[in-house]
């Protein structure tokens, strides 16, 4: 008989596997679960190279998956000074007279819209504290930025300019461009000549933050950008990645069948722990920004248009993707770009069910939710976003909603009481990527959300295992701890079902294990 190279035992183990919902050991064989049961079952499998970890009562459950991510995409964007806890606009120029130049410029993120008080976002707001340094601050959404006049010349920016996808160089009535850059095509002139990581520091980088990610309990991640898989490649050759990456490169308007082709192709990239499987697109931006895609403009006017200027351009390269076995994701806030999306997959024919995902989904009228289950759509959320909310209703996406939009918001019980698969992330470098916080949040949701009931605890687990396997197409071989399933494992001090939310969102992580190594070890 085979020996295994890991067992864990002394553990409650919650399979969520319907064939044996709990065991206290598992035996772990070429980075597959080998057997799963008692002690007595697994004894068989140990042999003089076998690691034995007790976990003594320590609650042991599937490896968690961030169900959306971007750690080598979002090097980048967490760069600088963090502004995140900046909460109105005389910390902000205080956070920004002291923040340490870097190559010279004055680089941040994290930046909360709600800082500004309700204030347009201008440079000139922020010009007269940074003595004389360019500055480049990304806005907490991932979709905006603000640009100082010095950085704005720095990427010859004079003025508004036109765009393939829904973009803005916001300019005042004399066309002056407020610093504001909205959307990623606008942002990318100035990221251009901002000060960048060298490829040491991304590599070293990355590696420090999936030893965090997995030290929070986290296994895997469905990182919705194409990241950087040459560095990723290099690293899987050199060490374990202490977490699984799923890449979902972006398929952005003007895509031409070259485009689509090339995507096509990438789907065959993989590596140990690293692999593509998907590509993501955008329907919409951001309600704060005024980019989600509604279907009656926001308090200020804006948001009824689509990303992709011409949303059947959208349609037809999902069609062409979808026939060539592709997975996609799509990005989509605003009822109308959730509605575009749905209507999309749906004219794909019954072959689509299980084949597509929505990401965000801040807000949908009631009509909308039985479609998720009845398309066979996943819908993928991030708990941890309605932090940015507030339960009164006084912070900028509940204002430029109105009230009743902002009664739909993150509407995760009823997702999920509708029938949807339901997978659940946090978005990182949107929110902290510490998966007990998602678990957290997801049973007791913040700010706008606050106001309805979040999911149980059971609901919150199979969010970041169980479902995030269905929507990634891998539920015959990831979520649950069951023969020939992947040896991805997580063990926490407390039952992340049963113990109170404020307790799990602290609970310390006994042990991760990633494709049968183990990657990180708690007290």
């Amino acid at each position: 008989m085979p020996t295994a190279d890991l067992i864990v035992t002394a553990a409650r183990v919650r399979t969520l596997d319907p064939a044996r919902p709990w065991a206290t050991a598992v035996a772990v064989r070429d980075g597959i679960v080998a057997a799963v049961g008692e002690e007595a079952d697994v004894r068989d499998w140990r042999g003089p190279g076998t690691e034995v970890v007790r976990l003594d009562g320590a609650h042991l459950v599937p490896g968690l998956v961030d169900a959306h991510s971007h750690p080598v995409w979002g090097l980048e964007m967490a760069t600088g000074t963090d502004l995140s806890a900046v909460t109105d606009l005389a910390g902000l120029r205080a956070a920004l007279a002291s923040a340490e130049r870097v190559d010279g410029w004055v680089v941040g993120h994290g930046l909360d819209h709600n800082a500004f008080e309700g204030r347009p976002v201008d440079r000139a707001l922020v010009e007269d504290v940074l003595a004389g340094s360019p500055a480049f601050l990304r806005l907490y959404d991932g979709h905006s930025a603000l640009a100082d006049g010095k950085a704005l010349a720095a990427a010859g920016v004079t003025g508004p300019q036109d765009f393939a996808q829904r973009s803005e160089v916001v300019c005042d009535a004399a066309g002056r461009p407020t610093g504001h850059l909205v959307e990623h095509a606008a942002m990318d002139l100035v990221a251009a000549v901002a000060p960048r990581l060298s490829l040491d520091a991304r590599r070293t980088r990355l590696l420090d933050l999936l030893s965090a990610m997995a030290a929070t309990g986290l296994t895997g991640a469905h990182v919705m950008d194409g990241g950087d898989l040459d560095l990723v490649a290099a690293m899987a050759e050199e060490t374990v990645l202490p977490v699984r990456l799923r890449f979902a490169p972006w398929c952005m308007p003007g895509a031409d069948a070259d485009d689509l082709g090339e995507l096509v192709a990438a789907q065959d990239l993989s590596g140990r722990h690293w692999r593509v499987g998907g590509v993501k697109f955008f329907m919409d931006g951001t309600v704060e920004g005024g980019t989600a895609w509604l279907e009656h403009a926001d308090c200020h006017g804006q948001g009824t248009d689509a990303f992709w200027p011409d949303p059947q351009a959208y349609a037809a390269a999902v069609r062409t993707l979808h026939a060539a076995g592709v997975r996609t994701a799509t990005h989509a806030i605003g009822d109308a770009a959730v509605r575009h999306v749905l209507d999309t997959v749906a004219a794909l024919g019954p072959g689509a069910e299980g084949r597509h995902r929505i990401e965000h989904i801040e807000t949908a009228p009631d009509d909308l939710l039985p479609r998720f289950a009845q398309v066979g759509v996943a819908a993928s959320m991030q708990p941890p976003h309605t932090a940015y909310t507030r339960p009164d209703g006084t912070d900028e996406w509940s204002r430029r909603l109105g009230a009743a939009r902002a009664a739909h918001a993150w509407r995760l019980r009823d997702l999920r009481d509708a029938g949807a698969t339901l997978a659940l992330g946090s978005d990182w470098p949107i929110a902290h990527h510490d998966v007990r916080a998602v678990l957290a949040t997801a049973r007791r949701p913040r700010g706008a959300a606050s106001r309805h009931p979040g999911l149980t605890g059971l609901e919150a687990l199979e969010g970041c295992t169980t479902h995030a396997a269905r929507a990634a197409g891998e539920a015959d071989v990831a979520g649950r701890i069951a023969p020939g399933f992947r040896a991805d494992l997580t063990a926490f001090s407390v039952d992340p079902v049963e113990a109170p939310a404020d307790e799990l969102a602290e609970a310390p992580v006994r042990l991760t294990v990633t494709g049968g190594q183990v990657v990180h070890r708690g007290e």
